[in-house]
């Protein structure tokens, strides 16, 4: 086998050419296309370009043919529904990256053995652009049930605390803080926007940029007030730090800005119900915020900035 002579070939070659082995059947979905907004660079925010996915995927040999049994073949709706699963889940900034979801997404099916993911954009430049990836099924070994019920319990459930201006600028930061280091789970603060007025554009999209920034430069004030408070900005460390105690204060603007759909509500409180939401949380308390009319089905419990209180855990 030629490596270089199949290199820009179309994944189906591909994959018959590195096969190995018995071989395996495979189904594919060619030169799918959807418009989507994607990309790291600043150009590409707000933007929606056109991608095109090529995916093979190769399966386990099976009878449905014999039988004509549909319901033993994968059928192809597995591979377009996992890409677009993963284009309503969040945005993404790189093309590895998606391809990397998608291909997880399609090996979920025990009779998956290898996919390949190709995925180009059609619109940065005359020609086009893009990745290729192959992965292979990993069979993970398999849990006893005590094990797979201990995996569940350890995922964290935190509580969001959203404090207001006058608590963050106020003599009783220092008791609240206590209070909240002090809870029995772990919690992520949330803040209102810096008390100066932000600049104010048309652009909407540069507009919500700017509101979260003003949103992130409190994140470091409170930083700045209290060693214990580690600014945050991705799930990534938001998981790390809730699994290791540390006590975090969310900077919105990548989880926010990479979200699908945008949470509409940019208020302190509508912002850390997002979010409480997202990360599954327990409930949220609100420390000197008004409670948002649209409580996002999280349990929220308002109280007053004047003096630390008891969680009532």
């Amino acid at each position: 086998m030629d490596e270089t002579a199949i290199a820009f070939e179309a994944p189906n070659v591909r994959a018959a050419a590195t096969a190995g082995g018995a071989p395996l059947d495979r189904i594919s979905v060619r030169d799918y296309e959807r418009e989507v907004e994607i990309g790291a660079f600043q150009s590409e925010r707000g933007v929606r370009q056109r991608i095109r996915f090529n995916v093979v995927l190769e399966v386990s040999r099976h009878n449905a043919a014999q039988d004509d049994d549909v319901d033993k073949v994968i059928s192809y709706d597995t591979i377009t529904e996992a890409i677009e699963l993963q284009l309503t889940t969040e945005r993404i900034n790189l093309l590895e990256t998606l391809a990397e979801r998608v291909a997880e997404r399609v090996l979920e099916d025990p009779r998956a053995v290898r996919a390949f993911v190709r995925i180009e954009k059609l619109d940065r430049i005359p020609g086009t652009l893009g990745v290729e990836i192959v992965r292979l099924r990993h069979r993970e070994p398999k849990m006893r049930p005590v094990a797979q019920a201990a995996v569940a319990d350890a995922t964290p459930h935190p509580l969001v605390v959203c404090l207001s201006n006058a608590v963050l600028h106020g003599p009783q930061l220092a008791g609240w803080l206590d209070v909240i280091a002090g809870a029995a789970i772990p919690a992520i603060i949330c803040v209102e926007s810096a008390r100066e007025i932000a600049p104010q554009v048309d652009a909407a999209l540069v507009q919500r940029r700017i509101d979260l920034l003003s949103t992130e430069q409190n994140a470091w004030v409170l930083a700045g007030k209290d060693p214990r408070c580690v600014v945050v900005d991705s799930r990534t460390e938001l998981d790390w730090a809730m699994k290791h105690g540390q006590l975090s204060v969310w900077a919105p603007s990548k989880i926010v800005m990479d979200a699908v759909p945008h949470p509409k509500d940019l208020s302190a409180a509508g912002l850390a119900l997002w979010l409480a939401r997202e990360f599954d949380a327990r409930r949220a308390l609100l420390i000197g915020v008004a409670e948002p009319e649209d409580k996002l089905g999280v349990a929220v419990r308002v109280v007053s900035a004047d003096a630390p209180a008891s969680l009532g855990e």
